[in-house]
Order: structure tokens, then sequence, then C-alpha cells
């Protein structure tokens, strides 16, 4: 009988290394690995994150849908949506005949039961998971161990009937794959935080109470059916979406302790409040490597990785703290038009931007860093064309030393 669900890899790592080395490889990065994360050359000097890029979640998702091409060979092979927040890679699949289903409710319909579906890191809801085993397709579940951790933990709260409240943005792929697990238990209740403004409003209602009715339209998108807050907040659970910024989920679950320590007393917060650190150890590494660049005398300050990954995008904000005004959130290497124009995301902005003068003619050390969703030939690129701008460099011969 035909093994229909794969979730530890295909078997076939050797033979997609090759291809996996040619596509995401930077000997620039390389040479910086070896050389304590730094570039000396052309009167620059580059300091890369002792942590960035691909993190092993992301690294592992993207093998296994290389192995997935590389073992069914003439079958329809299908990606339930972005197997990561990078539009390099996903368009680089979609070459290689991978297929994307359509992001709306009926997104199954085309799937037959000769076909391959990739699930991808951030997984999927427990009921689309549901459906592709009754479907009796091949289902390539590259899921990450880290969101598997946070699922195990929303689990628990829903068998014992404590709200999951869920440190993260209710559109994003893997924050709806985690709520989705406490329909396990009979519709259990959960509520999504975004940031801390949104956590303080619910803090205050634990504490003193509030208007339901506001409430409830408040959070409308971001409750499970039914949610009463007058019962659903007396006994709480935490969870994070693994890529929000550490330093805010663990305010907010200080903040949320405080509330309930107000509102039932020290005493009576044992079977009324449950915190679990549910960061992955990727996202936190890399956020705490990009707080020491926080101590060079940078110039300018380069984040790289897509627009829609939250984890850059956290990587940004922290960046934009030590060096505002000389952080740049950008996609590749092409969103460098010029020396002088520059197409970036602005911290706390949904939409690029333009700026001009973003690379003064003085500027010597510039500081790198990339979302866990970014390959080391972005890096590289990007580099490239920061030297670009500096007239004709040869690199060849700083690498060749290494």
């Amino acid at each position: 009988m035909e093994q229909t669900y794969f979730q530890k890899g295909l078997g076939l790592r050797a033979e997609v290394r090759p291809q996996l080395h040619e596509n995401y490889r930077s000997e620039i990065v390389d040479f910086m690995r070896a050389n304590g994360s730094r570039l000396e050359v052309g009167g620059l000097k580059f300091i890369l994150a002792m942590e960035f890029g691909f993190c092993y979640g992301v690294e592992r998702a993207v093998e296994y849908a290389y192995e997935t091409v590389a073992k069914f060979p003439g079958r329809r092979i299908f990606l339930t949506g972005e197997i990561i927040h990078n539009p390099h890679v996903n368009t680089k699949l979609e070459r290689m005949g991978v297929r994307f289903l359509p992001q709306s409710e009926h997104k199954y319909e085309q799937v037959l039961s000769d076909d391959v579906v990739i699930v991808p890191a951030f997984g999927i809801p427990a009921t689309d998971l549901d459906l592709l085993a009754k479907k009796g397709c091949i289902v390539v579940d590259t899921t990450c161990g880290s969101v598997l951790n946070v699922w195990k933990n929303v689990e628990r709260y829903a068998r014992q009937g404590i709200t999951s409240v869920i440190h993260g943005k209710y559109e994003h792929e893997e924050t709806r794959a985690t709520f989705s697990r406490t329909t396990l238990y009979s519709e259990a209740p959960f509520l999504i935080i975004r940031d801390k403004v949104e956590a303080a409003y619910v803090c205050q209602y634990i504490a003193e109470g509030g208007d339901k009715a506001d409430f409830i339209r408040r959070f409308s998108k971001a409750i499970s059916l039914h949610f009463d807050p007058d019962l659903h907040l007396e006994r709480v659970g935490l969870a994070n979406q693994t890529t929000m910024l550490s330093s805010e989920s663990l305010d907010i679950a200080a903040m949320l302790r405080v509330a309930m320590a107000k509102r039932y007393g020290e005493g009576g917060l044992g079977g009324r409040f449950h915190a679990f650190d549910t960061i992955c150890s990727a996202t936190q590494d890399r956020q705490d490597a990009v707080q020491q660049l926080a101590m060079e005398n940078l110039d300018l300050m380069m984040v790289i990785g897509g627009y829609s990954s939250s984890n850059t995008t956290n990587l940004a904000r922290i960046c934009s703290s030590f060096a505002p005004g000389r952080t740049f959130h950008i996609e590749d290497a092409a969103a460098m038009l010029s020396a002088d124009e520059i197409r970036y995301k602005p911290v706390g902005s949904k939409n690029e931007a333009k700026a001009g003068g973003w690379f003064p003619e003085g500027a010597r050390t510039i500081g790198i860093t990339a979302g866990a969703s970014t390959p080391n030939i972005q890096i590289g690129e990007t580099i490239e064309r920061i030297l670009s701008f500096k007239g004709t460099i040869d690199l060849s011969s700083v690498l060749g030393e290494h």
C-alpha cells in the first residue's frame, strides 16, 4: 500500500542537496562566516549578525519540497500556500512545477487522490488536514517542530477548558493553524492579541470588567465563536505565534499575569494563569544577534527578507530602535535602485515606500541581517549590489583567500 503521509522527509536528501546548494548558497556569506562575520572591501566594512537567514525549520521545509518534486515526477504537486515567506523561494518552486492552491474557501476542490499536497512550514488548520486525508492524496507535511510545540500547549489548554490567549496576527497562516487546534476539543475558546495595546485593553477588562459588546466588536475576527469575555477570561493559557517579537510576548505575559492577580489574588493564579514561552529558538537567536549590532557604529542597517515575513519585520523593528533613519527592510538586492534611491518597507507600515539619499557619501560601516526565510544568496547579492555603488570592485581576490 502506497504511503500517503510524509512528515520526516522522503529519503532523497543527498539527491537534492547539490541543487539546494546551487540555488541558495553564497560564497560571500561563507567567507564572512569564516572571518568573524566581517568583510572589508572597497572602503566599506560589512558586519553580519552572528545568527541570520534560513533557520532549521525553513531549510527543512524547502528541502522536503525539493525532495517531493524529485520523488513524484509526473504527478501534480500542490502547495497549500507559500512554503515560506520569501517570494524568490516560492517562485523557484513554481518554476519547478509546483502549483499553488488558491487562497479561497474552496481551495482543495481541484485536489484529486493521485495528487501530492505540500503543507508549508507554518502548518495548516486541523480541518484542512482532515479533508486531505479523506481525499486520499499524498501529503508531505513540513510543519516546523517549533510550531508543533505550540500546538501541543494549545491542545492541552483546550482539553482542560482553558482559554488559549495567543500573541500573534489572526490573519497569519501559523496563528490560524494554531487556533484551529482548539476546535479538536468541543470548540474550546481562544483569543488572539496582536500587540501590547490590545493586551492592555484585555488586561483592564480582566481586572475591572468592561463593556462586553465593545470587547466582542473589537476582537470580532480574533475570538472563537460564542466567546464570552466575562466567562472565558477566568482561566487563560498563553501561547505565541513563534515569529513574534520575543520581548513583546514576554511583556504581554507579564501584563496578563498582573491583571489576573488583581482580579483573583496571587493565591488564585495557580489554576487560572498558565504561560509558556513558545517563541522558537531560531527566532530568539536572530533577535538576540541583531541586538549585538547595536554596539557597532553603523552608518546603515540592512534587513533582508520578504515583506510578509513576521520574523523579518520584527528584526527591522529591533534595528530601527538603535539605528533610526538608517534601517532599511528590503526584499532583495533589486530594491536598491541606485546609490540615491531605494524601495523598502518602513517599520510599522504595511506598504513599500521609496526613499532618496539612503546611502550617504560618507557611509562606511554597514550592518546586515536577514529573516529566517531568507537564503544566503540574497544576502550575498545585497552586499554585491552595495559594492557596485562604489564602482567596479573585484571580490575574487578577497574571497580567493578563503
